[in-house]
C-alpha cells in the first residue's frame, strides 16, 4: 500500500509528484507513466477511456494506492468521471487547465492555453472558460511537436536545444497579445522555468501544480487510517521501454531522486 500513485502518458505528472513531496517528505509514492500508449493527445475520446482503465486498473491491484493523482490533463478531461464510478473504493484526483488561476492574473483579459489537441478540443474548457473566465478571450494551441520532444528528449538535451523547442509556442501567444499563458498538458512543467524564462516578464506562464497538490494533500489528512509501509524513494514505472529510453529514465531517476521500478506488466 502506497499513499500516492501518480499517472501520466509519459514524464509529465514527476513536477507534480516532486512538488508534493516538497510539500510532504515522508508521503509513499508511485509514478507510472503509460509509456505504450503515449502519446494519449492523438488519440479518440474512447480510445483514452479504454487506456486509461486498463492501465489504472494495474496500479490499484498491484500498489493498492489511497489516492491516485491522474497527472494528465488529457487522461483527467476524458475518465476522471468514469474512474470514480467504476472503482468508487478509491480516491482520484484529476488535474485540469488552470483557467481560474490564468484570469485571476491576466490584465489584458487574453489567456493562452497550450495542451494536447485532445485537451484543446475537449468540452471541459468551454465550461472551465465560462465559469472561470467568461470576459477573457481563450486562445488555443495544440502542441504535440513540443510534447513529443519533452518526452523524448529534452532531459538529456541541452539548454540551447530546449530554448528552441519551446520558442515557438512563447512566440505564437506574445503574437496573440496574450499576458497570461497556461500550461494545460503536464508535459510541459518539467519545462517550466525554462518556457516563463523565454517567455519574460509580460507573459506569466500558469499551471495547475500548486491546486492538484494542495488537493490531494488535503483527501490524504482526510483519511482515518494514514499508516503505510516504510518510506522510501518513490518508485518510477513505465509500461514500455526502449534502449534508447532507458538511458533518459537514467537521468530522471538521478534528477528527481526517485527509484527505477521497471516495466509494470
Amino acid at each position: 500500500m502506497v499513499d500516492f500513485a501518480f499517472l501520466d502518458s509519459g514524464t509529465g505528472g514527476i513536477p507534480y509528484l516532486t512538488y508534493l513531496l516538497e510539500k510532504r517528505p515522508d508521503a509513499s509514492c508511485v509514478y507510472v507513466g503509460d509509456t505504450v500508449n503515449f502519446p494519449y493527445g492523438e488519440k479518440s475520446h474512447e480510445q483514452i477511456v479504454k487506456c486509461v482503465l486498463s492501465i489504472t486498473d494495474k496500479i490499484i491491484k498491484t500498489f493498492e494506492p489511497r489516492v491516485v493523482v491522474v497527472a494528465c490533463n488529457t487522461m483527467s478531461v476524458n475518465t476522471i468521471d468514469i474512474l470514480r464510478e467504476i472503482y468508487s473504493d478509491t480516491l482520484f484526483v484529476g488535474t485540469v487547465p488552470a483557467i481560474k488561476l490564468a484570469a485571476s492574473v491576466s490584465k489584458k483579459r487574453r489567456i493562452g492555453l497550450m495542451a494536447t489537441r485532445a485537451t484543446v478540443e475537449h468540452p471541459y474548457n468551454v465550461d472551465l472558460k465560462n465559469h472561470f473566465a467568461s470576459d477573457c478571450e481563450l486562445v488555443l494551441r495544440p502542441d504535440p511537436e513540443l510534447i513529443a520532444f519533452i518526452e523524448h528528449e529534452s532531459f538529456t538535451a541541452t539548454k540551447e536545444e530546449c530554448i528552441k523547442a519551446v520558442e515557438p509556442c512563447v512566440n505564437f501567444f506574445k503574437e496573440k497579445d496574450c499576458d497570461a499563458m497556461i500550461l494545460g498538458c503536464t508535459h510541459f512543467l518539467n519545462l517550466r522555468d525554462l518556457i516563463q524564462e523565454v517567455a519574460g516578464d509580460k507573459l506569466k506562464v500558469i499551471d495547475s501544480r500548486e491546486g492538484v497538490v494542495k488537493r490531494a494533500l488535503n483527501i490524504l489528512d482526510s483519511l482515518k487510517n494514514k499508516t503505510v509501509s516504510e518510506k522510501r524513494k518513490p518508485l518510477l514505472y513505465v509500461t514500455m521501454l526502449s534502449d534508447e529510453e532507458k538511458v533518459e529514465y537514467d537521468v530522471i531517476c538521478s534528477r528527481y531522486n526517485l527509484e527505477w521500478g521497471g516495466v509494470l506488466k
